[in-house]
């Protein structure tokens, strides 16, 4: 659906926080399907934890936020042209149930529950091979920058 290359058209994020690797799935206002390899090489690792490594839960956060980010341009026909963004305003019902580590594919799904003057409503959730590692509830406002 959309490589890297593509989804720099609609993300400002680049190396080393560009969180989202390939779009696999898009309907239009409705939800996104999206993934992330996880790679031992990636700098988080050198800290978080050098004995046992474990992707950050606030990076699969952000994640799944970019994520939303793709869905609400694309739903909206439009791409991020400096004049405004998506900021994330709140994160309600997050848990983690499994650690992500090196190795492993994130696969992201976000659905919009509702967008009410530019403050979108996504619900989200991150599986691993099937099974659910994360999931939240996130609100993401449009602002002129």
């Amino acid at each position: 659906m959309l490589n890297v290359k593509e989804i720099f058209e609609y993300l400002p994020h680049r190396y080393p926080f560009l969180l989202v690797d390939r779009v696999t799935e898009f309907k239009s206002g409705e939800s996104l399907k999206a993934y992330k390899n996880v790679t031992y090489n990636e700098p988080q690792f050198t800290g978080h934890f050098p004995d046992n490594p474990i992707m950050p839960g606030v990076m699969i956060i952000e994640a799944m936020a970019q994520c939303t980010g793709i869905l609400a341009f694309k739903t909206q026909d439009v791409k991020p042209d400096g004049t405004s963004m998506y900021y994330l305003a709140a994160v309600d019902n997050c848990r983690f149930r499994k650690p992500a580590i090196p190795g492993d594919k994130l696969e992201f799904e976000v659905k919009t529950v509702n967008n009410k003057k530019g403050i979108w409503k996504f619900e989200c959730t991150t599986s691993v091979d099937g099974k659910l590692i994360a999931s939240c509830d996130m609100l993401c406002a449009e602002r002129k920058v």
